[in-house]
């Protein structure tokens, strides 16, 4: 797992409208890259709902959210649609991201304008993420 002050390792993906994302390119403002287990299911609702709720403060910040886990784009477009989840949801059906970022259970990374690892949360409650990750971005921005 890359560790805090690391390059944040480079990828693309697509998301749940087939439309593909590079890290790369975010380069310069601030990322949550957010991986969680699955669509759909109580903690991972609890843990999109809430970065939802609290995501009019995550563009304030200027901070672009990317949700990760291997479920399907059509997967993530209903995932999306049910909640009216307003962040990107990538699909990585092949496991390459999770393999390049270590993830074994739902983790997060808080990644700098220098594409740095500015923080790393190894140990995530779903309902309690969204403030954790605005409380230290404010921190650290």
């Amino acid at each position: 797992m890359p560790e805090q002050g690391e390059q944040a390792p480079d990828f693309t993906l697509p998301d749940q409208y087939r439309a593909l994302h590079t890290l790369a390119e975010y380069r310069g403002g601030w990322v949550l890259l957010y991986f969680y287990p699955k669509d759909d299911t109580p903690g991972c609702v609890k843990e999109a709902c809430a970065i939802r709720d609290h995501f009019p403060r995550f563009q304030t910040g200027g901070l672009t959210v990317f949700g990760v886990s291997t479920d399907s784009i059509a997967s993530h477009k209903k995932f999306v649609e049910k909640y009216s989840l307003p962040f990107t949801l990538l699909s990585d059906t092949g496991k390459r991201v999770i393999a390049l970022y270590g993830i074994t259970r739902r983790s997060s990374f808080l990644i700098a304008p220098d594409g740095t690892i500015a923080k790393v949360y190894e140990k995530v409650k779903p309902e309690l993420h969204a403030e954790e990750v605005l409380r230290d971005f404010k921190a650290l921005s």
